[in-house]
């Protein structure tokens, strides 16, 4: 058959079927396999902790391990001193802030977004990973944050980007971030000059993380490759510059 005949039998096709035509060569080329994953609950309830590290975390810990330096002298962490301990490099005095006071670790009772009876300019360094999420007043928890923080002092931050909702906290987990949100979020308070934002993730450590794979089961190069449109987590190193002068710190 001749190229004209095909161009005018393409046209006596209805649109729409065409479009499906199209659609399903492409499905023929590049065909789906999702073996083991074709299903409708994950492999597990954790996140993967039962079957090894989460991604999430792996990306965590990779971004504290980078910013070791920075814990050090005063440092605060939520709900326990886990990453104080270990990626703190000369730490002085660690304390752990938490909201419920039924946590026997907690040396600060207090909810981040309404800490104005906290003292300012306390602490050198602030640990606070994946926990924003859980704030209905983010803008209100960051302005505490830097507060908190003596000049020069620094807070490393993750917040979660493509995640399940939190089973324990669903009914409380409002946000999912991405760098752009935080960079507009931490500016705000810190200052653009004075945060870095990172995102960590990509397509396929992605759909392992949802599924509840753990970070075991990918290479490191599937893990190590970012890929910014599927930020797994975002994480922030943020810097307190300057003299404590008037605190930002909205009304709460």
């Amino acid at each position: 058959m001749s190229g004209d005949f095909m161009v005018r039998l393409g046209e006596r096709i209805p649109a729409e079927q065409r479009l499906r035509l199209r659609r399903r060569i492409a499905r023929l080329r590049r065909p789906a396999w999702l073996g083991t994953l074709r299903r409708l609950t994950p492999l597990g309830a954790d996140w993967g902790l039962d079957r090894g590290t989460p991604v999430d975390r792996y990306y965590i810990e990779q971004f504290l391990q980078q910013e070791r330096q920075a814990i050090r002298g005063a440092v605060l962490e939520v709900k326990d001193r886990t990453y104080t301990q270990r990626f703190g490099a000369g730490v002085e005095r660690s304390e752990i802030l938490d909201i419920d006071p039924a946590n026997p670790l907690a040396t600060i009772v207090a909810d981040l977004a309404s800490a104005n009876t906290l003292p300012s300019g306390r602490f050198d360094c602030f640990v606070l990973t994946q926990t924003l999420q859980l704030i209905p007043d983010i803008h209100a928890a960051i302005a505490h944050a830097y507060r908190l923080l003596r000049p020069g002092g620094v807070l490393l931050a993750t917040l979660p980007g493509l995640c399940q909702v939190e089973r324990a906290y669903a009914a409380s987990d409002y946000w999912r971030l991405t760098p752009a949100s935080c960079q507009l979020l931490f500016a705000e308070a810190f200052g653009e000059e004075h945060i870095a934002i990172r995102s960590y993730g990509n397509m396929l450590a992605a759909i392992a993380f949802l599924t509840g794979m753990a970070s075991e089961e990918l290479s490191q190069r599937e893990l190590e490759f970012v890929d910014r449109l599927f930020p797994i987590v975002v994480a922030v190193r943020a810097e307190k510059t300057g003299a404590v002068s008037a605190d930002y710190v909205r009304e709460s």
